[in-house]
């Protein structure tokens, strides 16, 4: 049999080495594509796995001999300090430290629930359980015994989450706000709650739904600014007010006002000294997925803010110095002391490479007479819409969303935790 001539051969030999590095261009491909699939999966979407009261995160403490016991801890027993090691990384900034006791848990855990405290009592509305599930009802907490109690249920029309919420320190007004678990619809419903006789009152809708805007009581009307459109997106700039007296609306419609300056959900509104100031918020929040039968929430881009507004006697906004640093999530998380407000915690600029939502693990204080912003300490964790309250020179926090731990300022657990720590200001 005659042999293929040594031209054959080589042209044979260039085919099969052409073959393999096409195969092995095809497999690389293929493997790119499936790491940035799986990448792309691993930060779309920030929302804690549901809730299990057997699983907790560990948090950095002082020696075994400092550390009060699990009965102790539920109790409110001895102190304890954290200690948390703060990370450049992750752009958190530097802080004294402050020692923070454990107080008793709230019934339930609780995200993007509201707050409200009268005297000594700390009203607590609604909020996530998990992404899937909803609370309906009230939980109070008295600071002078420091105890939860007294629980009470909401109208079966009001939202569940991302409210908008007053007081003249009797009666709480309700604004607006998400109906039902995930990213479903908000709604326009408004009541009022009499703290003393827990009646519920219906009151003039606003106008169209909104999520999470700034609301307040100023110079008798409930002021109600911004937050995010019906799609849960899109910032709103819209203004109304109106006009209310001992749990009453006196208008049946809501008045137009001055558009807020820079709109959005997710910030602290906060009248002192006959002044209404919003401070931080965002841009931008998670959707429902198109087509989704549970509305299930799918991220989109936010763009997290430090401004702060004030306005003033004319009805004209007024700039004043931005915060120390970018800050959402703080509706409900801040105090009014010693001519200071006090703001604890909520959520800054996303991680520059994981893209992921960032805690934030600070107190801030902003001096009213300096107008002035100042880090005054940092939490036992970085976590999202505390509900703060303020008793006989102690500063508490409880529910949110916590981080997954000291180098990992994502969002994981949804908690119900107590904590306070002694409050000294430096006016």
């Amino acid at each position: 049999m005659a042999r293929p001539s040594s031209k054959h051969a080589s042209l044979k030999l260039v085919l099969i080495c052409l073959a393999l590095l096409g195969f092995a261009l095809i497999a690389d491909y293929i493997w790119a594509s499936s790491s940035r699939f799986s990448y792309s999966l691993s930060i779309a979407s920030n929302w804690a796995p549901p809730y299990h009261p057997d699983t907790s995160i560990p948090v950095t403490t002082k020696p075994d001999s400092a550390n009060p016991t699990k009965g102790e801890a539920a109790k409110g027993g001895k102190d304890v300090n954290p200690g948390r090691a703060l990370s450049a990384t992750f752009a958190d900034l530097p802080a004294p430290e402050l020692t923070w006791k454990k107080m008793t848990t709230a019934p339930v855990p609780r995200l993007d629930g509201a707050a409200i405290q009268i005297k000594n009592l700390l009203f607590v509305f609604a909020g996530y359980g998990t992404i899937d599930s909803v609370h309906s009802h009230v939980d109070v907490y008295n600071f002078t015994d420091n105890t939860w109690g007294g629980r009470f249920d909401m109208p079966k029309e009001m939202a569940h989450s991302h409210l908008g919420m007053a007081t003249d320190g009797r009666y709480i007004y309700v604004v607006t706000g998400q109906y039902g678990p995930q990213c479903r619809g908000p709604t326009a419903h408004t009541f009022v709650l009499d703290t003393e006789t827990r009646q519920w009152q219906d009151m003039p809708p606003l106008p169209v739904p909104r999520y999470a805007p700034a609301t307040q009581l100023w110079r008798g009307r409930l002021h109600v600014m911004g937050g995010s459109m019906e799609n849960r997106h899109t910032p709103a700039l819209e203004h109304w007010s109106l006009a209310v007296k001992d749990g009453k609306a006196l208008e049946k419609e809501w008045r137009s006002e001055i558009p807020i300056p820079r709109g959005g959900p997710h910030r602290a509104c906060i009248v002192v000294d006959d002044r209404l100031y919003v401070i931080g918020g965002q841009e931008g929040d998670f959707m429902a997925k198109p087509g989704s039968p549970i509305f299930k929430c799918s991220r989109r881009n936010e763009v997290v803010y430090s401004d702060v507004y004030m306005l003033d006697d004319d009805m004209k906004w007024k700039v004043l110095p931005s915060m120390p640093k970018p800050d959402s999530h703080i509706e409900f998380a801040w105090v009014v002391v010693n001519n200071s407000i006090v703001i604890v915690g909520g959520t800054t600029d996303k991680h520059p490479q994981t893209k992921k939502m960032v805690l934030n693990g600070e107190v801030f204080q902003f001096s009213l007479r300096l107008q002035q912003w100042s880090v005054i300490g940092k939490l036992p964790f970085r976590v999202k819409t505390t509900l703060v309250g303020y008793w006989d020179g102690w500063l508490y926090f409880t529910s949110g969303q916590r981080d997954k731990g000291p180098d990992d300022p994502s969002p994981k657990k949804v908690i119900g935790e107590m904590w306070r720590t002694k409050l000294k200001l430096i006016l």
